[in-house]
């Protein structure tokens, strides 16, 4: 299909008189990377990327978005793993950018709060906490480049979310432009506010398609006195809910992280990714990564991860187990966890599944997708792993060895459907954590369909009746 001519006359005028030479792109070596997504399955096309420097120049922009009905894509740090934040490929859509919103507006250690803008990094916020003796408890593998707009704007979940929730439970409040250019002041930081409905939450977790985040109030937190970090081979998932139950009983209050991993994947990445080792020698075909953190001083955090530990070898439900000495040696560890999805990348092509269970069940559902897939497509490999404390299993498949990687993918979505099967027979989610983006609409009207979806629809068309907010994204 070749490219349209969408905008209006003078409609890059316009723009530029608002943000700049500096804040609108139009140059295609320039704005090539803004469409397409880091997992490469869509690659868009657009006549302009704008980089507002103000929340006042964002709503600007889409009040003149709003009067020529162009359609916006927001954009944070494009880290979406379902095409969140790529534009259509007709040129018909413009890319709002919020990566020049950088400024810490405010911190406050008494109130533990942090007002920060969209822009932001997950990383910069989480160090600009850390300068000031708290702690963002909410961490990414994509952290680094994650943008705070972008990640409250999916309501990413990651590997603390067994103790401190989703991004939405560290919401506080929230400055929101709307569709049709307006601003929403929400920035409260207040702990409770019973004044009628909880806007907030309608645009965590909307992914642009109420409105552009530009600015949020997140809940802070101490930061820890002592944090211990074990490796442990265990023989299945049975064993490995096992374990989480046994430190739940232990001290629920200090379990900061709980993630699943297979021995599989661990050599996808001990293959792929430079400096990485394993320092459990014991070969199983599960490990499980355990952290826990606690803010009160001698508490003897590591002696009581060690005798759960001890308990749980002489019970047979840990095969071996080793606890990092030194902040490196943590890293090392969570580097084995955090650089799955990249190795898997290198690896070949893979398919994701970003699901969720009852914990309960996790164990069933492991073994029984696997079968569904291997029934489907003999040779592929499973590697599920992920934040088993909270129920959310990245549930991925590996191309069979030695097959065809873009015909592997153009199965997609017959192998996600397999696995889907399996999801909803132990009452389960088909997002869990990644949105829905481009990839998982059409997933909404069997999965969401009746009364659910009708108010979905009510709400983006009363609040965006044009419908130029991130179309085609979340909705059928």
């Amino acid at each position: 299909m070749p490219d349209r001519q969408p905008f209006p006359p003078d409609f890059l005028d316009s723009v530029r008189a608002i943000v700049g030479e500096r804040g609108l792109l139009t140059d295609p070596s320039s704005v090539a990377p803004y469409l397409e997504d880091w997992r490469r399955l869509y690659k868009g096309s657009s006549q302009a990327v704008i980089r507002p420097a103000n929340t006042a120049e964002l709503a600007a922009v889409v009040r003149l978005c709003a009067q020529s009905r162009t359609p916006i894509v927001p954009q944070g740090g494009n880290t979406s793993m379902v095409g969140g934040a790529v534009p259509n490929e007709d040129s018909s859509e413009v890319v709002i950018s919020t990566s020049r919103l950088l400024r810490i507006r405010d911190l406050d250690e008494v109130d533990m709060t942090l007002t920060i803008e969209a822009g932001v990094t997950l990383k910069a916020a989480q160090m600009a906490a850390a300068e000031r003796g708290c702690l963002l408890p909410l961490s990414i593998s994509s952290e680094g480049s994650a943008q705070i707009g972008g990640v409250l704007a999916v309501n990413a979940g990651g590997n603390n979310t067994v103790r401190y929730g989703n991004a939405r439970d560290l919401v506080l409040g929230l400055e929101v432009v709307l569709p049709d250019g307006s601003i929403w002041n929400g920035l409260r930081r207040l702990r409770k506010d019973n004044t009628g409905y909880c806007l907030r939450q309608l645009f965590v977790g909307a992914e642009g398609t109420l409105g552009i985040i530009t600015a949020a109030v997140l809940k802070l937190v101490p930061q820890p006195k002592e944090v211990a970090v074990a490796l442990c081979a265990v023989g299945s998932p049975e064993a490995a809910i096992g374990l989480f139950k046994r430190f739940q009983m232990s001290d629920a209050s200090s379990l900061n992280a709980f993630e699943l991993m297979t021995g599989l994947g661990i050599r996808f990445v001990l293959k792929h990714i430079p400096d990485t080792l394993m320092p459990v020698e014991t070969q199983t075909p599960y490990y499980v990564l355990v952290e826990m953190t606690t803010t009160r001083p001698e508490a003897g955090l590591r002696l009581l991860l060690e005798k759960t530990l001890e308990q749980a070898m002489e019970d047979g439900i840990v095969a071996d187990a080793v606890i990092a000495e030194s902040d490196a040696q943590r890293a090392a560890i969570w580097k084995l966890r955090e650089e799955h999805s990249e190795a898997q990348k290198r690896e070949g092509a893979s398919i994701k599944n970003d699901v969720s269970v009852p914990i309960s069940k996790i164990p069933a559902f492991i073994q029984e997708a696997a079968q569904a897939c291997e029934a489907l497509m003999p040779g592929i490999r499973a590697v599920p792993f992920g934040h088993i404390g909270d129920g959310n299993i990245h549930f991925n498949l590996e191309q069979p060895v030695d097959c065809d990687g873009a015909w592997f993918l153009a199965q997609g979505e017959a192998v996600m459907d397999t696995v889907n099967e399996v999801v909803r027979r132990f009452d389960g989610s088909f997002s869990a954590e990644h949105g829905i983006g481009r990839l998982k609409p059409h997933m909404l009207e069997e999965w969401r369909g009746g009364a659910e979806l009708a108010l979905m629809k009510q709400i983006k068309a009363a609040i965006d009746p044009a419908g130029i907010m991130n179309p085609g994204k979340v909705l059928p």
